[in-house]
């Protein structure tokens, strides 16, 4: 038997974090603080290696989230107006607020540790919009995760870091989450991991929808590709209340290698146009009254601008383009002196590629191989496909507890922070649903909520949890069995892509993404989608279903990229249902349901879901929202 073959570990703690990315690095950097105070043991377990883990892997050319509330700038009911304005009404004030309030803490940590930001003469932070500011930031994750390791490390023996190990299952004891199981993807080990508290912070998903970039770019996305839905699926696998699972987020990036637009928009104050250099936010800003009162507020929020640019394609006035060209020319305008001159055009030419070179390189090279200069001439700039990413202009994640100083009533904070419906299991970051626009900054700082009040809960319940051994044993037989049915029917064809004993999970991924795209409103179709598509999605999801009982994998890193497809399917589930609940369409831009084309005052309100491990039945739940401001 293939698990004879698999030695099982088993590692005890008090606090288990699963994730390497910034929400991770945010609580193992916390949690080392508070598990020295009290005497507890934290582990950390990432399936990638934590210098390059996450949605920062690349680097950042800004930190996206800082208030500067020193300087009285910005308040925290600004930031909360600008969220919920910016998600079209559909957000928790409570958490976006306790992020808010503590962010610029986080930001002065990463300078103090090495992270170059930008300054004026003055020494002031230069931002690149509101709430942004310019880093030099190709390194940023890499000094991140130096603190956070560092932090594991003063605590002795009770500090431990894990990688390349892929967490697949929660393990339960009731109502109560007490650990996670998972192997590593480079030796035969199977691995369970027993807790008091679980964080999950396992980042959001993409490759769900067919990608743009296909052929020989499959594989490029503007979100990492290794995130495949983990951290949506170990919540709702625990039983845990989700919400906001139909909002995903659809960025509008320089076109085919996903190049970021914001400092473009924010720093260069550069426009994008249609074909015919109209600024189609200026001929189209009458629609916008059709979305009131989030349309008609100062920023346009951002679907709504993807939305105009589909209405321009619909009209065959395309290829948009950044008019990049224009925008240097007016930052040079005011320049007489020639010497001057050609300084500052130095200085924008750097900064211009230094953009993509800090997080984007393909970009660069995009731009170079095509005799792209950006002074010189605009550049196409395109919708991407659409990701599920909580920490940026999404929502979808785990329903949780509020902080109790700032959560309007009793369905708002039910305990410790960013606790779950569960009893002991905690999310952040990309895991944790409507908070959006927390960012890098963001993340890491509420996962240093999180911790901390995970260690709490540690505190607080220190009963040993039961575990059972016969469950275990089907764990480890239920991950491990795509090694086993790759075995047993390899032989049958001579070619491992075409046996019809299995499916690999290269193709099982291709069949989702056909699904998704075509009938949940992807790329190819406009972002359209109506009840009966979404009905015959489903029906072929249930398909995908039993045909997952037959994934193979030849090797670990096939293995882990079955259970990354597993993953995938389950966010896609969530997905859909929480489209069919929601009847309206909120989010034009992101996607648009045909039947209900309009936004509904009725469902102002969040759309929840949950799946029972008991019966296997989902339950749709719909939450009144309470504004702070």
């Amino acid at each position: 038997m293939i698990t004879e073959n698999f030695e099982t570990v088993i590692i005890e703690t008090d606090l288990l974090i699963l994730g390497g990315g910034m929400a991770a690095c945010g609580a193992a950097f916390e949690a080392s603080h508070w598990a020295k105070k009290h005497n507890k043991k934290v582990t950390v377990v990432d399936k990638a290696s934590m210098e390059r883990s996450g949605a920062v892997a690349m680097g950042l050319s800004a930190i996206n989230l800082y208030l500067g509330l020193k300087n009285g700038k910005n308040t925290v009911e600004d930031y909360i107006n600008y969220v919920k304005n910016d998600l079209m009404g559909i957000t928790r004030d409570d958490l976006v607020a306790n992020i808010a309030r503590h962010v610029d803490s986080s930001v002065h940590l990463f300078e103090k540790w090495g992270l170059p930001i930008w300054k004026d003469e003055e020494g002031n932070y230069i931002n690149e919009g509101r709430w942004q500011i310019m880093i030099h930031g190709e390194s940023y994750k890499n000094i991140v995760s130096e603190a956070a390791k560092n932090a594991l490390k003063e605590l002795g023996e009770n500090g431990e870091y894990y990688e390349r190990i892929f967490i697949t299952e929660p393990i339960m004891d009731g109502d109560r989450c007490v650990g996670a199981a998972g192997f590593s993807v480079r030796e035969n080990k199977f691995y369970i991991f027993k807790a008091n508290a679980v964080l999950d912070v396992m980042g959001g998903a993409v490759h769900i929808f067919r990608p743009r970039s296909v052929g020989e770019g499959l594989g490029r996305s503007w979100y990492p590709p290794f995130n495949s839905g983990a951290s949506t699926y170990f919540t709702l696998k625990a039983g845990a209340e989700m919400t906001c699972q139909e909002v995903r987020f659809v960025p509008v990036r320089f076109k085919d290698s996903y190049g970021p637009v914001g400092a473009w928009f924010l720093l260069f104050k550069s426009k994008a146009t249609n074909a015919k250099g109209e600024d189609y936010m200026e001929t189209r800003k009458a629609e916008l009254e059709n979305w009131a009162p989030y349309g008609t507020a100062q920023p346009t929020p951002t679907n709504l601008r993807n939305y105009l640019m589909l209405q321009e394609l619909e009209a065959g006035n395309g290829p948009i383009y950044m008019r990049t060209d224009e925008a240097i020319k007016k930052l040079m305008a005011d320049i007489t002196d020639e010497k001057e001159a050609k300084r500052k055009m130095k200085e924008l030419e750097s900064e211009a590629w230094e953009d993509f070179l800090d997080m984007t390189v393909s970009q660069a090279l995009n731009w170079a191989s095509h005799n792209i200069s950006p002074e010189e001439s605009p550049s196409e700039i395109s919708a991407c496909e659409p990701y599920f990413i909580s920490s940026h202009s999404g929502a979808s994640g785990a329903w949780v507890s509020g902080p109790k100083d700032l959560s309007p009533s009793d369905d708002y904070h039910w305990g410790y922070d960013n606790m779950t419906t569960k009893k002991g299991l905690f999310a952040a970051g990309d895991a944790s649903g409507a908070s959006s626009h927390k960012f890098s900054s963001g993340s890491f700082t509420e996962g240093r909520i999180a911790a901390k009040a995970a260690l709490a809960f540690i505190v607080d319940n220190e009963d040993v949890a039961s575990f059972d051994e016969e469950k275990i044993n089907e764990l480890k037989e239920q991950i491990l069995k795509p090694l086993a049915t790759f075995e047993e029917h390899k032989d049958y064809a001579n070619d491992e892509d075409v046996n019809p004993n299995f499916i690999k999970p290269k193709m099982f991924m291709f069949r989702l993404q056909k699904i998704m795209d075509e009938y949940a409103g992807g790329a190819s179709v406009g972002f359209k989608t109506s009840k009966a598509l979404l009905e015959k999605g489903l029906e072929f999801l249930e398909f995908m279903k039993e045909d997952a009982e037959k994934l193979a994998a030849k090797d670990l890193n096939e293995l882990m990229r079955v259970w990354e497809n597993v993953h995938r399917m389950w966010q896609a589930e969530s997905h859909i249902r929480t489209m069919l609940f929601r009847e309206e369409t909120r989010w034009p831009g992101y996607y648009f349901r045909t039947d209900h084309p309009k936004m509904k005052e009725d469902w102002k309100a969040f759309a929840n879901c949950k799946w029972d491990p008991e019966t296997g039945e989902w339950e749709m739940i719909k939450r009144d929202i309470k504004e702070l401001t």
